[in-house]
């Protein structure tokens, strides 16, 4: 069914991919996770490096860390380009909203929308001060959330950068200091979200204590860093994706299940301030 519904690379041979996942968890709560999606040849190392930064969150040490391998056809990989790149600084975490909350409208999603998804965002978007897991699933014109389970969410899954584009990229980045692999990886998800069915945009910041850089990415604006966009300290945070209603199930389908690999880069805007 995969095939029937989204276009994938045709005559690709050799050697198979695999998804290599990994979820840390204590006492049941989820403290961290990644994902590659790699060639044979890198299985092993990839594997090891997951594993390592499993057992050595940030956040708490774990009591228990999944990793799961699974093979992926080659010729089942739907080839995407990153979206473009831009950094904007502002003076405070209120400021850097005030902005996510314009950049989100001028995409098309409604204001109401925005403030229900950033009032769960702050209150913790599982409830009860609590992270979801995944991300939230938001209409992009009423705000109500369409995710079927609120503590799961949907997780975004089977997406990497081709090894070349990746070098590329991080050469692009160091010339601006941003060297931390978590722009990397965010940067890969914000790309697939994006090329979903019915996407409208996508609002994120960080349940990391010490990070507090968000971003919103839309398929027209690309992925615009907010720097910051929550106070040092703050643990909560996570994902919104506000959808058009009617493609909710291909969008889940597509975020969760099709293989997607990052082939070519986007823009790379030098990094600026920003002033309401």
């Amino acid at each position: 069914m995969e095939r029937d519904i989204f276009p994938v690379v045709h005559g690709v041979r050799g050697k198979p991919f695999y998804s290599v996942r990994m979820r840390a968890s204590r006492h049941g709560r989820h403290l961290s996770g990644a994902e590659r999606l790699i060639p044979a040849s890198r299985l092993a190392a990839a594997v090891t490096a997951l594993l390592r930064r499993g057992v050595s969150s940030p956040v708490q040490q774990p009591d228990r860390v999944i990793l799961r391998v699974d093979p992926v056809a080659p010729r089942l990989l739907h080839p995407l380009s990153a979206l473009p790149i831009q950094t904007l600084k502002v003076s405070s975490p209120a400021q850097g909203r005030l902005l996510a909350s314009r950049l989100l409208q001028a995409s098309g999603v409604a204001p109401r929308a925005v403030r229900r998804a950033m009032r769960d965002l702050r209150r913790g978007a599982a409830g009860g001060g609590q992270c979801m897991r995944g991300a939230m699933l938001v209409d992009a014109q009423s705000g109500r959330r369409l995710e079927a389970d609120p503590q799961r969410g949907v997780r975004v899954s089977r997406v990497d950068w081709d090894a070349r584009v990746e070098r590329r990229l991080v050469k692009r980045l160091a010339r601006y200091g941003l060297t931390h692999h978590r722009l990397r990886e965010a940067l890969a998800l914000a790309s697939k979200v994006a090329a979903a069915p019915g996407m409208v945009a996508e609002l994120c910041w960080s349940d990391d204590p010490t990070y507090t850089t968000g971003y919103v990415s839309t398929p027209r604006l690309g992925y615009v860093r907010i720097a910051p966009l929550k106070a040092e300290g703050d643990p909560l945070g996570g994902r919104a994706f506000f959808i058009r209603a009617e493609s909710l199930s291909a969008c889940v389908a597509f975020l969760e299940r099709i293989p997607c690999r990052i082939v070519a880069l986007g823009s790379l805007t030098p990094p600026r301030t920003w002033r309401a």
